[in-house]
Order: C-alpha cells, then sequence, then structure tokens
C-alpha cells in the first residue's frame, strides 16, 4: 500500500484550519498533522516532511491574518521552495465554550476568554457587549483555546462547535461573530517539485500571488508599480503590506491579482514590474475558488 501524504495545518484537532484542510482532501487519502503555529506549517513544507500546508490567509471581518503575511515575506530566506498551490474558503461561526454555570453569562461568572487574535477580532460587538472588562488572552488556536478550558473551570474560550464536541464543553452562546457571512480564506501550500502542473491554457478563473519591496525614496515607485497590472489588463483582487525590518517605515506589499504566472500578459506585466521594483517573488497561480 502507498504511503498515504501529508498535509499540515494549525492544531489542535477540531480548529478552523482543520476542517479547511478536511475540505482540501480526502482523509482517505491524506494523513493529517497538526502543528503548534503557522511558522511550523512553513517549515513542514519547505523541510519536506509535509506535502501540503494548510495556512489562514484573511478573513471577511477582520482582514489579513498578519502572522502568515509575515512569514510570506520570509525576510530569511528560510522558506525559498515553498508555493502557494490553492486556496479554500470556509464559513467561520463562533461559539463561546466553557464548562456549566449559572446563567445569565457576565463578568461575575466569567474570568478569562481564550481565542486565537483573529476571533476576537470577529466578535467584538458581542464581548463588548456581554462580557466587557474580561481579560483576553491569546493562543495559537481556537482549538488550542478549547482544550486550556477544559482545565480551567472560570475560563470561556471562543472556538467552534465541532471543539465543543471533541473537549467535551458546553456552548455558553452560539454563533458569536459579528457578521453572519464570516468567511476566512485558507491557502495550501506545497513546494515547486510536488504541486501539480495546475495551468490550463487560460480556460478557467486563477490568481496569482505576488510579494515585492520598492524603492520608497522614489517618488511614485509603488502607483508605477501597480499601473503595470492595468496597463496589462490584469485585475488586483487585493494588497496588503507589512514593515520591511530592514529600514524603518519601509514596506514589502503583496498583491494578488486575476491570471495565472503561465500567461504571456502575466508574464508580461511582472518583467515590466520588475524594473519598478527593489526585488519580487511570484509565490503562485492557483485556482480562484472565491464563491460570486
Amino acid at each position: 500500500m502507498a504511503q498515504k501524504q501529508i498535509v499540515a495545518y494549525l492544531g489542535p484537532r477540531s480548529s478552523y484550519s482543520h476542517q479547511a484542510a478536511l475540505d482540501c482532501f480526502d482523509p482517505e487519502a491524506f494523513e493529517f498533522h497538526p502543528q503548534v503555529t503557522i511558522a511550523d506549517i512553513f517549515s513542514a513544507v519547505q523541510t519536506r516532511s509535509t506535502t501540503y500546508g494548510v495556512v489562514p490567509f484573511e478573513n471577511s471581518t477582520n482582514g489579513s491574518v498578519v502572522f502568515t503575511l509575515d512569514l510570506f515575506c520570509d525576510r530569511d530566506g528560510l522558506f525559498s521552495d515553498v508555493q502557494v498551490v490553492s486556496e479554500a474558503y470556509l464559513d467561520v461561526h463562533h461559539c463561546l465554550l466553557g464548562l456549566p454555570r449559572p446563567a445569565p453569562l457576565s463578568p461575575a461568572n466569567v474570568t478569562k476568554i481564550y481565542s486565537h487574535p483573529q476571533a476576537f477580532g470577529q466578535c467584538e460587538k458581542f464581548l463588548t457587549k456581554h462580557l466587557k472588562g474580561v481579560e483576553r488572552v491569546d493562543v495559537s488556536s481556537t482549538s488550542k483555546a478549547a482544550e486550556i478550558v477544559k482545565r480551567e473551570p472560570g475560563a470561556v474560550a471562543i472556538a467552534s462547535r465541532i471543539a465543543s464536541e471533541v473537549h467535551g464543553l458546553d456552548i455558553l452562546a452560539p454563533n458569536i461573530e459579528d457578521s453572519p457571512d464570516n468567511t476566512t480564506r485558507f491557502l495550501v501550500l506545497s513546494t515547486g517539485e510536488a504541486q501539480e502542473s495546475n495551468y490550463d491554457g487560460g480556460e478557467r478563473r486563477d490568481k496569482t500571488l505576488i510579494g515585492f519591496t520598492i524603492d520608497h525614496a522614489r517618488p511614485g515607485a509603488l502607483c508605477d508599480s501597480l499601473r503595470v497590472f492595468k496597463d496589462h489588463g490584469l485585475n488586483l483582487t487585493s494588497i496588503a503590506s507589512r514593515p520591511s525590518r530592514v529600514t524603518p517605515w519601509n514596506y514589502i506589499f503583496f498583491v494578488e491579482f486575476s491570471g495565472h504566472k503561465e500567461e504571456d500578459g502575466v508574464k508580461k506585466a511582472v518583467k515590466e514590474m520588475a524594473d519598478y521594483c527593489l526585488g519580487y517573488r511570484v509565490w503562485g497561480s492557483f485556482r480562484d475558488r472565491q464563491k460570486r
């Protein structure tokens, strides 16, 4: 029997990353290995200890996942072989989980709230209304929060309904997210030799992710870099930035645009863009799976 390929995700089990990984890969054909941090997923892909890695990238309510963006900056060149090969969208409905306690829910019967920083940002209205002033503790994932709360009677966790079942916790309040259409986008990572040949000659809708730096002392450098996409008829679908950490107030920019890196128009745009950048990296092209 052939050995199953491995998929790494942000654990523990029952995290939203775990659910996204299960949506992307057949459990009968793949093994799923939880990782403690997002950086561990990047490292596992780079060292080939896993074939694929699933990382959260952005949320429709709370924006970019900065922990992931910082890893895409790859400032120390640790992930030179990592590529983005696919994406996935997961509807996220948060629950407040904990051990049984008297109603109503209030700061009087909650000592701490554990969750991932993104989850806190997605549930701000509920927390302000019902648990204002209660200490919030950031942890690596929502499922880790549930795991902790199982051993800490006065605390609660923001996590999934599945996490309540896995860890034997009560759902103290369901669907506490600010927006009912709260969705998180995940990117699937692999190495160059492991990724599938996913270009079909332009018959389907694709996206490409690229990171680049510019000379901040040059007037219009960012404008010139971005205008290239318009000139070649490429629609920008997102833009983000993170500090370069080389020079204060200098940034690494990330853009996604419609098109595949193997298309002639994209090749020409990237080549022209290089004239305006100090450096750039194409992180990969993949099928656009956003529902429209």
